[in-house]
């Protein structure tokens, strides 16, 4: 098995779930997918997560989709599971399930009911308990979907609390300030270092929360390529490389990002691109108009423009 440890680094993409124009679970597309991933440089995966539509998918099926990418992965990067669950019992269930299939480790965001510091450093110690010793595990902070804030110290506290959690996926915005405080406590000392990849939406601040000390980045974006030459041209060194190749994609993943509507623009792009079969969102999901599908043409001709000016064509 290739577990997940704090040394984690590069680009982990946060996978779609392909389904046929009917809403079935293609696995078929599932392989392409992979291959789609791991040919544009992924250096890990992740499934199951919110826009995975890891919700909308019974028991059954997320067992399914997540030993298709495992046995299409062979071992040549490391895979995450989404296991975040509204009970214990379940999230247990899946993390044991996932971890016997192979995966590297789970992801875990803290449930929505939990509001005070106090019950999020509770509920992460019940996390602990239920995971168990020997599962590796990333404390996703996301707020937009989970509703709970939590502040550097607090995050700081379940690290040290938690043996286990090996890596922080960082998607709290404004969230400078708060990856700086971390990773300057983790540089004195006050905790070991722990892995940090950033979220936000398509890394819409990836040079940035790089520069602050991030590790990579654990998001999705039709263009994967882009996050993986960012992440290549900031670790060389040279950061007006990483910030040029950004801003050619920036415009293109700002409209992938739109609330509502983001997941249909990125499964209708990984369509166009040959890596799933359908762009369909399983239900309730949004649909593409004409419209839509108007502006997304004319965004990629002109990012194809902008990454040909600067050599950087992608693939």
């Amino acid at each position: 098995m290739n577990k997940l440890d704090a040394s984690a680094k590069g680009v982990y993409l946060i996978a779609v779930t392909p389904f046929t124009d009917s809403g079935a679970l293609d696995l078929d597309s599932t392989d392409r997918m992979v291959d789609f991933y791991l040919d544009r440089g992924a250096t890990g995966l992740t499934i199951l997560g919110i826009l995975g539509e890891a919700t909308k998918l019974t028991a059954e099926e997320s067992r399914a989709f997540t030993r298709q990418v495992l046995r299409r992965v062979n071992g040549q990067v490391p895979v995450v599971v989404g296991a975040s669950s509204a009970g214990f019992a379940s999230m247990q269930e899946l993390t044991r399930s996932v971890m016997d299939m192979g995966a590297s480790g789970v992801m875990i965001a803290p449930a929505a009911s939990v509001r005070t510091d106090d019950q999020i450093l509770a509920y992460f110690d019940m996390v602990n308990e239920t995971l168990g010793a020997g599962v590796p595990w990333v404390l996703q902070d996301h707020p937009v979907s989970t509703g709970v804030q939590m502040s550097a110290p607090v995050e700081l506290k379940i690290i040290r609390n938690s043996p286990g959690c090996v890596m922080l996926k960082h998607e709290d915005s404004p969230g400078l300030a708060k990856l700086s405080a971390i990773r300057a406590a983790s540089e004195r000392g006050e905790v070991r270092r722990v892995s940090i990849l950033t979220g936000n939406g398509g890394g819409l601040f990836l040079p940035e929360e790089l520069t602050r000390g991030a590790d990579g980045a654990m998001t999705g974006f039709a263009y994967p390529e882009m996050m993986v030459d960012v992440c290549k041209a900031h670790a060389a060194g040279d950061i007006e490389k990483a910030h040029d190749v950004f801003d050619a994609y920036l415009p293109l993943a700002r409209y992938e990002q739109q609330a509502g509507v983001g997941l249909a623009v990125r499964k209708h792009l990984l369509k166009e691109r040959g890596a799933i079969a359908s762009a369909m969102v399983r239900k309730p999901g949004p649909k593409l108009s004409a419209a839509d599908l108007a502006d997304i043409e004319r965004l990629t001709r002109r990012q194809a423009t902008r990454l040909a000016e600067i050599g950087a064509t992608g693939k």
